[in-house]
C-alpha cells in the first residue's frame, strides 16, 4: 500500500516545543488542527490512513481538550485492557465450576437448571467482551486490506471457538 503525505514541509516558526508555555484552549485546538493536517495521510485510494480520533468517546475525559496534558489515549487503552484482563477471569470462575468436564475431573456434580445455556451465555461474554479490542482491530485491518497482528490473534481466537 502506497501512502502519500499531504504536506512534507512544515513551518517550524508556527509551533513550540516548550511544554511549560501556557496556551488557551482555542490556541491549543488550532495547534492540534495544524498538526493533524500535517500528519494526515492518504492511501492510494484517497482514504484517510490515520484514525479519526474526534469520533471516539471522550465522555470520561472531563473538560480536557484533545492534544493537551491529561488526554492520553494510550493510557486509556491500557486501562481498558487491564479491566478486560481482570474481569474476564472472574467471569470464568463460574464457567469452570459449572463445566461438566471440570466436574467429572474433580468428581462432583453441581448442575443448575439450564446449565448449558448459562455456560454458553457466560462464555460468550468472556469471548466477545474480553476479546473485543482484538476483534475490533481485526475488523479494521480487514477493512483496510492490511492484515497484521490483530488478524493473527483473532485467527487463533476463532480456532479455539470452534474446537
Amino acid at each position: 500500500m502506497k501512502i502519500l503525505k499531504k504536506n512534507n514541509s512544515m513551518n517550524h516558526s508556527e509551533h513550540h516545543h516548550n511544554e511549560n508555555e501556557s496556551k488557551s484552549s482555542e490556541e491549543a485546538k488550532a495547534d492540534l488542527n495544524k498538526l493533524q493536517d500535517h500528519f494526515a495521510e492518504k492511501t492510494e485510494h484517497g482514504q484517510e490512513a490515520v484514525m479519526d480520533h474526534s469520533k471516539m468517546d471522550h465522555s470520561n475525559h472531563g473538560a480536557i481538550p484533545m492534544g493537551m496534558a491529561g488526554h492520553d489515549h494510550h493510557k486509556m487503552m491500557i486501562q481498558d485492557f487491564k479491566k478486560r484482563f481482570w474481569i474476564s477471569p472472574i467471569i470464568s470462575i463460574p464457567i469452570l465450576v459449572f463445566s461438566p468436564m471440570i466436574q467429572n475431573f474433580f468428581g462432583y456434580q453441581w448442575l443448575l437448571p439450564g446449565n448449558p445455556y448459562i455456560l454458553f451465555a457466560l462464555s460468550s461474554i468472556v469471548y466477545f467482551w474480553g476479546g473485543w479490542p482484538f476483534l475490533k482491530g481485526f475488523a479494521a485491518e480487514i477493512k483496510a486490506r492490511n492484515p497484521g497482528m490483530m488478524t493473527l490473534i483473532v485467527q487463533g481466537y476463532f480456532s479455539r471457538l470452534f474446537l
